[in-house]
């Protein structure tokens, strides 16, 4: 991986940036509009939006704004949006995906994930659930207004209700940071041929504050989310970084000219839970 336009191939062929610039919490509609601009003139070709965000018009609209004033042609832009957990269920991903659809106005997405599985926390047919929403979203998939689809925030008991379906999730979204690697979802989905994306991966900013990583960025003269990030590139996870300033935008796409060693990886791999969200989705 040498660039933030590198791309590997998910399970079904399509290719997929393995670096993304995420959305969540920027609601205001200038602001988001502007940001998800900025981190495409600087060079990001991979935006994840969500139902959920409350942004998919304003970044469907900063998209294609910026391919109209650039030349820049629709497939080189991979966008991703995803269905809120309560809109579970067949009937109800079916319409989700309408409604996003007709906020963003795109002809289609490269990615449509389910935000959150259905848990025997607040749903006693948590399994059928899930399987009813892999229906609609494999439906949904064939139709060809989404190139691959996949989930987010499903750990290994949750990819297990769905995994021997006829369409296999392209990817898995869940939170990575260090003292968070959630290694045994990361190594199912990499058995399995699902790429791993992380949200948070900067552990919502508190990372930055670690000793451990803060002795590695002199070493490497980079700074804390710089190893970060590439920590996450290097264990074969996309990671999703957010900001709305432009400094630290280009700052977090610059990890493609330095390389951890094994041990310093293995160090960051070792870290106790530290900037985690503490977000479970087996939780109500």
């Amino acid at each position: 991986m040498d660039s933030l336009t590198t791309r590997i191939k998910l399970n079904n062929g399509t290719s997929i940036p393995m670096f993304g610039y995420g959305t969540y919490k920027i609601k205001d509609s200038n602001e988001a509009y502007e940001s998800v601009k900025l981190a495409l003139k600087n060079g990001y070709r991979h935006i994840d939006t969500a139902a959920f965000y409350e942004n998919e018009k304003y970044v469907a609209n900063a998209i294609k704004d910026f391919m109209s004033e650039t030349g820049t042609k629709r497939e080189d832009i991979f966008v991703t949006s995803k269905v809120w957990k309560t809109e579970l269920g067949y009937e109800k991903t079916l319409k989700a995906f309408e409604k996003t659809m007709d906020e963003m106005q795109m002809d289609y997405l490269d990615l449509y994930l389910v935000h959150w599985p259905a848990s025997y926390a607040f749903d006693d047919d948590w399994k059928n659930t899930n399987r009813e929403t892999w229906k609609a979203m494999t439906e949904i998939c064939k139709s060809g207004r989404v190139k691959a689809i996949g989930v987010s925030n499903f750990l290994t008991h949750h990819l297990d209700t769905i995994i021997d379906m006829e369409v296999k999730p392209a990817v898995d979204q869940i939170e990575v940071n260090p003292g968070f690697l959630q290694k045994e979802t990361v190594d199912y989905c990499h058995e399995k041929g699902i790429v791993v994306e992380a949200w948070s991966p900067l552990g919502r900013g508190k990372s930055l504050a670690h000793p451990l990583l803060e002795e590695l960025a002199d070493k490497y003269g980079k700074t804390v989310a710089q190893i970060i990030l590439r920590w996450e590139v290097q264990h074969n996870i996309v990671p999703l970084p957010k900001s709305v300033n432009e400094s630290r935008i280009i700052e977090n796409s610059q990890v493609f000219d330095f390389e951890l060693s094994d041990d310093d990886l293995s160090s960051i791999d070792e870290i106790p839970p530290y900037g985690n969200s503490g977000h479970s989705p087996d939780q109500p």
